[in-house]
């Protein structure tokens, strides 16, 4: 351990000691990324340059560059790979170089062969002359040239000092071509960005500033905004319920797909060249690996019936654009996925699909920027412009730009999937969400306990997990049942399954046993349980696209106990309750299966309130043997965890139980009496 904490410090110090050109390239990048009109998710790239000591102890002049993918609003200095300045400029010699050829070079000049991959643009940075660089994809410069006056435009909005490059896509052409312009004061790529340089980090960042804020000064002196088509405020509650859960289930027959609504392009969604601002495409040719080179529009007065045939247009158009095209590409490459990745809607702004609510927030970002600055170009020059389909196809199949996309992790096994867990503040419930959370699901969790709750989400970040949505409510009650749908439906545009995990324990013998206790037994285990069964089949049939129930009933509904009877008739009650739900739901693929544990202790509150020391009374043995006495009468002699119902309940969940319903699975050891039959 000493030996470990030694080496972690030593790995500290050597981060620690960068050169002062890397430290101020960081910091300087951390700014501009921060600032979503500036660049958005991976886009843009920055560069400085300066002297490392290389391995044989001689002074070498290397270029830092922004690896590709890497993110600048979080991105530290191991994102920066370093390469030797001296190899790149002899690239210049060449008169053209294939991307791959291009590629292979570039990497033979990392200092670090196994450091991150450099961006595509590095030439460019390398090939002009300046210490400190900045290519940024900002909304204003893009606004400037997104039109079919683009050049006339930069010059009016920036002087002359500012060259103006037509569309060349990123690449040895461009980062050559560009380099004739280091006397100028920055460089203007039409439907791109923005370059400037400056030998000192701070007034480099200084003039990237400046330069947007002239193009957004010269925006504004033109812009004029069109009426609004309409001034309701879309979809009723209902009406929009209905509709995320018809969009997600026509979106997620392939791939599950969680939809996430955003507001900020509300404003821009009531406008009358609504389409027109759609048409405009990609604000920069980076957003469309993201968004797709267009987004879909939804009708004005939306409802689920006119909804569906915009996905089944898109479809057919994405897929003729890709007939047209397909000759630029090499053997072996399919389409992508044809369904739109951002939905616009009417009086509400956007809806955009993904694996998760932080890829479609992302996404929704990136629709954000790019349909903002459609609007401007048309507010401020009447037409928008854009690079035609072949060169769109070009980039949107481009291997060196979809290397950032498939260098993301594989998919996790339930990514893009819902799942509602109640009483996931403890015990069972809690090992379930956790077991979800780690395979990338999207929860939501209800709990009476809060506190519970948010023990629970710790867990989860701990993990790595994604955050889940929480319902603190009694489960009991039909009104916070459909909260927690709605929750689901609100944040994730629907759902998948369910979880029926909340319950109490119930003791005493039946001539003991208050009425009271009997019905908040019955309450919490079984109604909560009917509450939801049936309020997400509703939903679930709307959605069209199945789901799967899980019970979490007892070893005691087969094999009652004692002295437990208003625990063993409740969870009894699940079975059946279970075996209903099967029948009913099987015409529309919703399927209903039961677990059946024993003995589950850890984290779990149904032994509190006296429970264990009744339990163990009734078995002879003292509270604290409870735990052991009952690993010790199961077949296998072992102790059964929330986490072996976890797995059991993840399976249950998923597609490899995709012909199972009507079940119930025994998670206690083997206890013969208990025999599901």
């Amino acid at each position: 351990q000493k030996v470990k904490l030694q080496q972690k410090g030593k790995q500290e110090n050597k981060l620690n000691q960068i050169p002062k050109a890397l430290e101020e390239l960081v910091t300087r990048s951390q700014f501009i990324g921060a600032d979503q009109s500036l660049v958005v998710f991976g886009g843009g790239n920055t560069s400085a340059k300066g002297e490392i000591t290389d391995h044989l102890g001689r002074k070498r002049t290397v270029l830092w560059v922004k690896g590709s993918g890497a993110d600048m609003t979080n991105a530290v200095a191991v994102d920066y790979p370093a390469l030797y300045l001296e190899e790149l400029l002899s690239l210049k010699q060449f008169e053209k170089l294939s991307d791959e050829e291009m590629t292979d070079l570039v990497g033979k000049a990392l200092v670090d062969p196994n450091s991150r991959r450099p961006s595509i643009e590095t030439l460019l940075h390398a090939f002009l002359p300046s210490k400190h660089i900045d290519h940024v994809h900002a909304d204003a410069i893009c606004a400037l040239t997104n039109h079919p006056g683009g050049k006339k435009a930069v010059a009016e909005a920036l002087g002359e000092d500012f060259a103006y490059v037509d569309w060349i896509r990123p690449g040895f052409e461009l980062s050559k071509y560009s380099s004739q312009f280091s006397e100028k004061a920055g460089i203007v790529l039409a439907h791109h960005g923005l370059i400037v340089w400056d030998e000192d980090s701070e007034k480099c960042k200084n003039k990237t500033m400046d330069a947007v804020e002239k193009a957004n000064k010269y925006l504004d002196s033109l812009s004029v905004k069109p009426a609004a088509k309409f001034d309701h405020s879309g979809p009723s509650d209902q009406e929009l319920s209905d509709l995320l859960l018809a969009l997600r289930g026509k979106l997620s027959k392939k791939v599950k797909r969680v939809l996430t609504i955003d507001n900020r392009l509300a404003e821009i969604s009531k406008r009358k060249d609504l389409a027109k601002v759609a048409e405009a495409g990609a604000s920069s040719a980076d957003h469309m690996l993201r968004i797709r080179p267009w987004s879909a529009v939804l009708p004005e007065k939306t409802s689920v019936e006119n909804s569906l045939p915009v996905i089944d247009d898109y479809v057919k158009r994405y897929t003729n654009y890709f007939e047209k095209n397909k000759d630029l590409l090499p053997k072996g490459y399919f389409m992508h996925d044809p369904d739109p990745r951002v939905l616009l809607l009417p009086g509400v702004g956007s809806i955009t699909t993904g694996e998760s609510t932080k890829e479609g927030k992302m996404l929704a970002d990136i629709a954000f920027h790019t349909h903002s600055v459609a609007a401007k170009v048309i507010d401020c020059f009447k037409e928008a412009d854009t690079i035609g389909d072949r060169e769109i196809f070009g980039f949107d199949y481009w291997p060196m730009e979809l290397f950032k996309l498939s260098s993301k992790p594989k998919p996790k096994k339930f990514a893009g999937s819902v799942f509602i867990v109640t009483g996931a503040g403890s015990g069972i419930g809690r090992g379930i969400a956790l077991e979800l959370a780690e395979n990338g699901a999207n929860l939501v969790l209800a709990d009476l306990a809060e506190e519970g709750l948010k023990k629970t989400e710790e867990e989860i970040i701990k993990i790595k997990g994604l955050k889940p949505q929480f319902v603190v409510g009694d489960q009991t009650k039909e009104n916070v049942i459909l909260e927690t749908i709605q929750t689901a439906i609100k944040n994730y545009g629907g759902f998948d399954g369910a979880v029926m995990s909340a319950g109490i324990g119930v003791s005493d013998s039946l001539e003991t046993l208050t009425l009271e206790k009997w019905n908040q037994g019955l309450a919490v285990n079984l109604t909560s349980s009917f509450l939801l069964t049936k309020h997400a089949m509703i939903n679930l049939r709307k959605q069209g696209i199945g789901g799967s129930l899980v019970y979490i009933a007892s070893k005691n509904a087969f094999s009652p106990g004692a002295g437990f009877g208003g625990y063993s008739v409740s969870k009894a009650g699940m079975l059946q309750l279970m075996r209903i739900a099967a029948l009913e739901g099987g015409s529309a693929q919703i399927r209903a299966n039961a677990i059946n544990p024993d003995a589950i202790f850890d984290n779990s509150k149904l032994w509190e309130g006296g429970i264990r020391e009744q339990r163990a009374k009734a078995h002879g043995v003292k509270p604290e043997e409870l735990e052991d006495f009952y690993a010790s009468r199961n077949m296998l002699k072992v102790h059964v965890t929330s986490k072996d119902v976890a797995l059991t309940t993840s399976y249950l969940l998923s597609d490899d139980s995709s012909r199972t319903t009507g079940a119930v699975i025994a998670v206690d050891g083997g206890v013969a009496a208990a025999f599901p039959r």
